[in-house]
């Protein structure tokens, strides 16, 4: 056989109505009942040799993680998906357990590593509401500031890599970027550029510095640029539109049912946001709006983020110019670190040091669910108190893990090609996953 054997004429090919892999695109899928009964499925082949059972993942870029893919195709198309978890085995819950409540925040904050201030304010909010702490106003401020700016971020990392999946590499950069300047902001007020354990029981580790304010005014005055940059990429990209427009629908109805969450709820249709929610922080002195789509499919929850990340840029814009004087933690030293210049000169000061740090605080029988509204949706944590220094339990409803039942529905029917979007629009954190 020469290679010019395996070509064939064009018009071969739109008369017969079959790809060059021997199926017709456009027939529907073959039903269940058929695929078990006797006789061929395609054209000269038996049903087990039409199915293909494939492992997509754990270690595979387009994954966002190391999750695997159970994908059963026919063709091009999916007709069954099942994802696996468990490759990262973390056991931060567990861990928590054995670990003092003070201790127990750099945990919680290695979850989701892309939302660790999320992470952070559900233990913390969880903490603060068992002891009947309340912080102080300028704490709440400053915590919302790092949140939005958290969330910002994290829409970045998804929205890069989503578009780098679908071979748009230029936004991988543009989004790399600015995202660098969050995290300058971020080793400003914490002096780390993640998992910066900036909030506290109580308040926030310290107030924000000297040119904080400043350069934060200028991410803000730049981002929504920024922003308009990136739909000047994609939105009138043809590759972009067809590879994520009516792709992956699934019904603001159905979605309910799974109990899902965030812009993927939002982007069909369902104006749910926890944030607007009274007794939340300082999210009630902010005027801010809640994008939502119509459809509910790719296009719409790539939309949906793109508005989140404007509205974001407005509520830091709010806090910064509204942030009130005072302190930025309680003070309670039953429950709080004395400020370090007292250390030298009480020995109170000293001696509440030393029992918090060594043995921690003591929170009273009780227990708590406490949910914000972090990038991929509603995060919460339950914790079980005994009263004494440690935990009991610990419990997080992760958003990414809870969505990720939506994704069998996404895909299957669909492309192999449309799993690969799928995925990136999901926005899944296999730390928060797996944790």
């Amino acid at each position: 056989m020469t290679p010019d054997d395996l070509l064939r004429d064009e018009a071969d090919i739109t008369e017969r109505g079959y790809s060059r892999l021997g199926e017709d695109p456009s027939s529907p899928l073959v039903d269940a009942a058929e695929l078990a009964g006797q006789g061929p499925v395609g054209p000269g082949l038996e049903p087990e040799q039409e199915i293909l059972t494939i492992n997509m993942g754990p270690h595979h870029p387009a994954t966002h993680g190391v999750l695997r893919l159970i994908v059963t195709l026919q063709g091009e198309r999916v007709l069954d998906l099942k994802p696996v978890m468990g490759y990262v085995h973390t056991g931060i819950e567990k861990n928590c357990e054995d670990k003092s409540y003070w201790k127990v925040i750099p945990f919680v904050e290695r979850m989701d590593y892309l939302a660790y201030f999320f992470n952070a304010e559900a233990f913390c909010g969880c903490v603060e509401r068992l002891v009947g702490l309340e912080i102080p106003r300028r704490a709440q401020y400053l915590r919302v500031i790092h949140m939005e700016l958290n969330r910002i971020h994290s829409h970045l990392v998804g929205l890069g890599t989503t578009a780098l999946d679908l071979g748009a590499i230029s936004m991988f950069w543009y989004c790399f970027r600015e995202r660098d300047r969050i995290l300058d902001l971020f080793e400003m007020s914490g002096g780390q550029r993640m998992h910066t354990r900036y909030i506290q029981v109580g308040g926030v580790f310290e107030d924000i510095p000297v040119g904080f304010e400043e350069k934060l005014r200028e991410f803000c005055a730049v981002m929504p640029a920024r922003i308009d940059q990136y739909e000047a990429l994609l939105d009138r990209n043809e590759i972009f539109l067809r590879r994520t427009k009516d792709v992956g629908i699934v019904s603001r109805e159905r979605l309910l049912e799974l109990g899902v969450t965030g812009p993927l709820l939002r982007a069909a249709g369902e104006p749910w946001d926890l944030r607007k929610t009274p007794g939340y922080l300082s999210y009630g002195d902010y005027d801010f709006k809640i994008p939502v789509g119509t459809v509910g499919d790719g296009y719409d929850r790539y939309r949906v983020r793109i508005a989140e990340m404007r509205e974001s840029v407005r509520i830091i814009e709010q806090a910064i110019d509204g942030l009130p004087e005072g302190p930025w933690i309680a003070d309670d030293r039953k429950y709080v670190l004395p400020p370090r210049d007292e250390l030298s000169t009480s020995m109170e000061a000293l001696i509440h040091h030393f029992k918090l740090v060594t043995e921690g605080f003591r929170v009273p029988p009780g227990e708590l669910y406490y949910p914000v509204e972090g990038p991929r949706g509603e995060l919460g944590c339950f914790v079980v108190a005994d009263g004494s220094s440690k935990p009991a339990r610990v419990h997080f409803r992760d958003a990414g893990f809870v969505n990720l039942q939506a994704f069998r529905d996404m895909c299957v029917g669909g492309l192999i090609a449309d799993l690969i979007q799928n995925l990136g629009m999901l926005d899944p954190n296999l730390g928060g996953i797996d944790r």
